[in-house]
This record gives structure tokens, sequence and C-alpha cells, in this order.
């Protein structure tokens, strides 16, 4: 049976993942790993996983196939090299690093080692962001996402939560931009508001937060002469075509990790360890979602903003 282990148990992995996780032991070996031994006797009676590893080197020494890593950011670099120079695939939480140039050279080693480097953008595969996007040609899209009144630093809100709404927008344009345009609003070092526009010759992507919105929302939305198309907090699907208006929504028994993405991702990622599918979030197009995001800071520090 495939090995696949799984570095860092905090929030994220409890939340997202280790229930889907617990729900395929049998196609999947499953070892957590973790420093924290009370936290890991916990989730492995609560999961009913069977393996664990007290850290990275003994989890390495059981030979996994792959390894999901949801560690802190600061953290991903030095764990995705060691993993990958020890032969294994990874599937990483966003973002893959805080540095572009970073990515950039994690995802070449990768290739270097024959080996998959995942960056976890669960969006795309929400099931109405994946009927969404094939809603082509794209000629304008809109993604957003909207917090009640969040105070955060801006590096960390641009690596945080901006690469989810970029990497969507990127998603659902279908093309890769040639122009772009980037603001962003702060208040005392706290990230307000931002915004990048991306353009091709033929279509316009917006993404756009607002920290500030005074209401928790995320819309996605594309625009061609066949009508309009969006989708809302992930959960429902509405088309405006030729005055009349459908919306569609998921039947109350579907998990909200399969309306989310969680849920397809990894399986996604596990058809292509075992060789059944190429990468499920292809290098260059998490790449380009890192560079942009590192514009935007870019922008932020040459404007004075992230004091």
């Amino acid at each position: 049976m495939l090995k696949i282990g799984v570095l860092g148990l905090g929030n994220i992995a409890q939340k997202a993942y280790l229930p889907v996780m617990a729900r395929m032991q049998d196609q999947v070996d499953w070892v957590l790993c973790t420093r924290n031994v009370a936290k890991l006797k916990h989730l492995q009676q609560q999961f009913g996983f069977q393996h664990t590893a007290a850290d990275l080197e003994t989890l390495l020494a059981q030979k996994p196939a792959a390894i999901f890593i949801h560690t802190p950011t600061p953290t991903h670099a030095a764990y995705i090299e060691k993993c990958l120079r020890a032969g294994v695939h990874v599937y990483i939480d966003k973002p893959v690093s805080a540095n572009a140039t970073e990515v950039k050279r994690l995802y070449q080693l990768a290739a270097q080692k024959g080996l998959l480097l995942t960056a976890g953008f669960n969006r795309r595969f929400a099931p109405f962001n994946a009927k969404l996007r094939q809603h082509q040609p794209a000629q304008l899209v809109l993604v957003q996402k909207n917090r009640v009144a969040t105070a955060q630093p801006v590096p960390f809100v641009i690596f945080d939560l901006m690469p989810h709404v970029i990497d969507t927008a990127l998603f659902l344009l279908g093309q890769t931009p040639t122009q772009y345009h980037y603001r962003l609003l702060a208040q005392q070092g706290n990230l307000q508001q931002a915004s990048v526009v991306m353009a091709t010759p033929t279509a316009t992507a917006y993404a756009l937060l607002n920290m500030q919105a005074g209401a928790n929302s995320e819309t996605a939305e594309v625009q061609n002469p066949q009508g309009i198309v969006r989708v809302t907090d992930l959960a429902t699907y509405s088309v405006q075509a030729n005055g009349v208006t459908t919306q569609e929504q998921f039947p109350d028994w579907t998990p909200n990790l399969e309306r989310r993405g969680f849920a397809p991702v990894i399986r996604d990622f596990i058809a292509a360890v075992n060789g059944t599918q190429a990468n499920p979030v292809s290098p260059a197009s998490s790449i380009l979602t890192h560079e942009v995001c590192q514009n935007l800071l870019a922008y932020a520090q040459q404007n004075g903003l992230t004091d």
C-alpha cells in the first residue's frame, strides 16, 4: 500500500486534511509526524491512524512515497528541500515560500529529481470553481475575498490570504497576463485593501482583497458574451444569461471539505504520486502566483506601506 507522511499537525491539518485522509486509509498508509507527543497520540486515536513518527528524520527513514507538509511558512523551504533530496514527492500548503526566487529554485530542484512539488491551492479544486473555469473564453474575471475587520501586517496577508485570490483569478483567466497593475492600502502597517489587475490582449482579471469589509465573503465571477457566471462562498453557482438567472447549490449532505476543494486536491495529488496524472497544480502556474504576490509586496515596500 502507498505510504504517505503528514508533517505538522496544526489547525489546517486537523480541520482540512486529516478528516479526508482518515477516510482513505484503505488506499494509503498514513504516517502522522509531529514532535508534540500528546498531540500525536490524541490525533492518532481520534482519527484511527496506525503509524506515527516523532520527527522528519524518523519519517523519512520509513521510506514514504510522498509527504504532506503543514508546518509554518518560514519552515517550508528547508523541509521541502530535505524531502526532495530524499527522493520524496511533496505536497505543501500555500505559499511554497514567501520568497518567489526560492519558490522557483525549489521547483527546479523537484524537476531535477523527477519529483512532484504540489502547492495546496485548494480553491482551484472546489467543484464550483472548477465548473466556473469551463466558462471560456473569459473576457472579464472578478475574484474577491472580504473580511469583517481584520488587522494583520501587510507582508503576512500578501502571502497568507492574497495567494488564494490571485491564484483563483489566474486559474479562471486561463491565460498568462502580459500586464499587471498593483494597488494596496494600509494603516499602521496593517493591510486594509489590496488589488491586482492582470490583463491579456483579450481579457482582464481583477484579484481583490478587503480586510475591512464588514462581512466575510468570497466571490469568483467570469463574464463573456454567453453570460455572467458567479460562485459565491464556494457554495452557490449562478448563471445570468438571456435575461434569466439560474442557481445551483450542493446537496445538504455534501461534505464541506469536498465543497472547498480539499478532498479533490488530496485525491489528485495521490493520483499524481501513483503516476496516473500530472501534477495537479502545474509548477509554472504556482510560480506565477508567487511572483505576482512578490511584486505586490515590492509595491507595498516601495510605497512605505509595510511599516
